[in-house]
Formats: C-alpha cells, sequence, structure tokens
C-alpha cells in the first residue's frame, strides 16, 4: 500500500487525470458551499492526503479518516486531522459534517450500501455526499484489480446506491467520456496479454510523456466545463452527489 500511496501522492499533482477529476468536481463543491467557507468537511478513505490540503480547505475545516496505516503516518507528518477509521464504521458522531466527499474508495468497499448510510449519518440534515465512483464493468482492467475493486457503477446502481442510504440524489452524471476510447482500448489489451505478462503495479497512475499529458490534461479539463451544461453519455467514473433531507436523523 506505501508503494500504490507514493505513486498517487507523484500523479495527483500533475497527471492529466488528476486535472480533469479537479475541473469536475471543484464547481460542484463551490455550488453546494454556496460561498460559504466555515463548513465541516470530511474526507472518508483519505489516501495521500491531497485533498484534505488543496481541495476541502478552501471551503472550510477538513477532516479525513482511512484504514491504512500508511496513510495515517502521511496525514499526521502533514499536521492533518485524520484518523483511523473504515467506511463500515465512521469513527465520527452523527449530524457532524455538511459536507461528506470520498473519492475513488466506495467501488473497493465490500458493503457499499453499509458505508452510504454511514456517510449519511455523520452529515447534517441538508449535508451532502460527493462521491467518485469507477463506472461501467467493461473498463474493468489492472487498475480494478490493483485497488481491489468490487463493483464498478452505472447511473442506475448509484441511484439505488443513493437511496438505500436515505438521500436525495442530487446529481449522477458520467465523467471522463472523452478519454473512454483510450482506456477501453487499454483495459481490452491488459486482458488479452495477462497471461504474458505481470499485472501488478498499477501503469495508470504513471504520469505520461509531457505533450501527451498536456494534450489530455487540456482534453479533459475541457469536457468538465462542457459537462457542466451538456450530460456526457458515458464515462469511466460517475459523479454521485446525494443530499440528506432536512428533518432526517
Amino acid at each position: 500500500m506505501a508503494d500504490l500511496l507514493e505513486l498517487t501522492a507523484l500523479a495527483e499533482r500533475d497527471h492529466f487525470w488528476f486535472h480533469g477529476f479537479r475541473a469536475s468536481f471543484v464547481p460542484v463543491l463551490d455550488e453546494i458551499a454556496g460561498g460559504r467557507r466555515d463548513l465541516r468537511l470530511l474526507d472518508c478513505g483519505c489516501g495521500t492526503g491531497y485533498n484534505l490540503q488543496q481541495l476541502l480547505p478552501r471551503y472550510g475545516t477538513a477532516f479525513g479518516f482511512d484504514l491504512s496505516p500508511d496513510s495515517i503516518r502521511r496525514g499526521r507528518e502533514a499536521h492533518l486531522a485524520i484518523a483511523r477509521g473504515n467506511m463500515h464504521h465512521i469513527p465520527f458522531r452523527s449530524g457532524t459534517f455538511d459536507i461528506a466527499t470520498s473519492f475513488d474508495v466506495v467501488q473497493s468497499v465490500p458493503d457499499d450500501r453499509a458505508a452510504l448510510r454511514e456517510m449519511a449519518r455523520v452529515l447534517k440534515p441538508g449535508g451532502h455526499v460527493v462521491l467518485n465512483v469507477t463506472a461501467l464493468e467493461l473498463l474493468r482492467g489492472d487498475h480494478s484489480d490493483v485497488w481491489e475493486e468490487v463493483r464498478r457503477y452505472t447511473p442506475r446502481t448509484a441511484r439505488e446506491l443513493l437511496a438505500g442510504a436515505g438521500l436525495t440524489p442530487v446529481r449522477v452524471a458520467y465523467v471522463f467520456a472523452s478519454i473512454v476510447p483510450m482506456v477501453l482500448g487499454v483495459r481490452l489489451a491488459q486482458r488479452m496479454l495477462r497471461a504474458f505478462r505481470d499485472p501488478t503495479g498499477d501503469a495508470d497512475l504513471h504520469v505520461p510523456a509531457a505533450p501527451v499529458n498536456t494534450a489530455l490534461a487540456w482534453l479533459v479539463r475541457g469536457e468538465a466545463a462542457l459537462a457542466r451544461h451538456v450530460p456526457m453519455p458515458c464515462g469511466t467514473s460517475l459523479m454521485i452527489v446525494g443530499r440528506k433531507e432536512e428533518g432526517t436523523g
């Protein structure tokens, strides 16, 4: 896990995918926050802690938790407000947070419905869950195996997940439609050639050569801008936003 976290940390600043991720999610978080800077936010499965440092503090006070000892060590070395815990038993009191995020974690949780119920529990009434999850079983590949994905999602299963936690769907939308052909080709090749190579490690996190990475970053940022007005027909990920209605416990 330490090696994967280090690889992720190296990718988060420069890799085109993370440029697209931030371009997609920052406007959504801006809209939820509505200009407030006094919110309490929780990142569930906070990994390297990058989002606790760079993304969430702009809206208020950010807390996180993770099960990995390496994540806890990194977070505490960076003086982040981080606890050890898992998605099935979130180590915070009910009704504590305005926004609970989880980015590319829920697909690897054994019981995703229990995890979403826990996220809903720690939200204040009127609070929001914001998720990024992997989409479409057809796109399963080495990355899925390395990170021990249990499932990938469609809009239908995403809405069922929210409903099971008593959350109202606000947005369920595909992300990264523009790179689906490229990712599909890579993943099909990985499956076809698996018997002839070592599939360990996560090549997806290696930053491409600078010209390629720059071009792809422009592509996914452009898609993110377009997707705010035009729904994407497919994508490698799904953005899921749910709201805990007023009057619910």
